[in-house]
């Protein structure tokens, strides 16, 4: 009877695997380097994981929900806004959590995630799917906790989730972080009016 893979030992893989592909990325990854560089054989990583797509899927399935993690902690422990100022702080804070350095070096592996996943869905898909959803339904919950409607809490996350996405993407190209966080205040600016009338 064959052996039980190794939890630890396939815990220390999905973490060299994440560092792997945080410093290399996705775009001609191959098996054979990967397992070079993690001091063991091709055969071995599809032992423990299948096929290389579900390798890296779970190995960012964990690194990506770690700015959520922080943001739900915070909210934990300052508890949700309960008016527009302090929603507009909660926001705030949030943006400048992503100005991190470990969160900002990850942040051109998830743009070419990001390009996979509409490219070939069935491949890296799920994880995207489930960044976007798990932030909608974070910032959802914010909204609602003010009072809002779930239709107008869920347009209102909606709104900040995609805008987010692309002014975090956009200074990848660019470089400009400072026009970035210039523009993230201005859509705060445009939405705050609008969450005193919560109905």
């Amino acid at each position: 009877m064959p052996r039980p893979p190794d939890p630890a030992k396939r815990r220390d893989l999905l973490d060299g695997v994440r560092a792997y592909v945080l410093r290399n990325g996705l775009a001609g990854l191959s098996l054979r380097p990967l397992a070079r560089a993690l001091g063991t054989s091709d055969r071995m990583l599809l032992y423990y994981f299948g096929t290389k797509e579900r390798m890296v899927a779970e190995a960012l399935g964990g690194y990506e929900r770690r700015p959520l993690t922080r943001v739900r902690e915070l909210l934990e422990s300052v508890g949700p806004p309960t008016d527009p100022a302090a929603l507009r702080r909660f926001l705030e804070e949030l943006w400048r959590r992503f100005g991190d350095p470990d969160i900002r070096a990850s942040l051109p592996l998830y743009l070419e995630l990001m390009s996979a996943s509409v490219l070939d869905r069935g491949r890296y898909g799920p994880v995207m799917r489930d960044i976007v959803t798990a932030w909608t339904d974070l910032l959802t919950s914010v909204f609602r906790d003010l009072g809002m409607t779930e239709g107008r809490a869920r347009t209102q996350a909606t709104l900040l989730v995609g805008a987010g996405f692309g002014l975090l993407a956009t200074p990848l190209a660019d470089g400009h972080w400072d026009r970035a966080d210039q523009a993230f205040h201005a859509l705060l600016d445009s939405l705050e009016p609008g969450w005193h009338t919560t109905a």
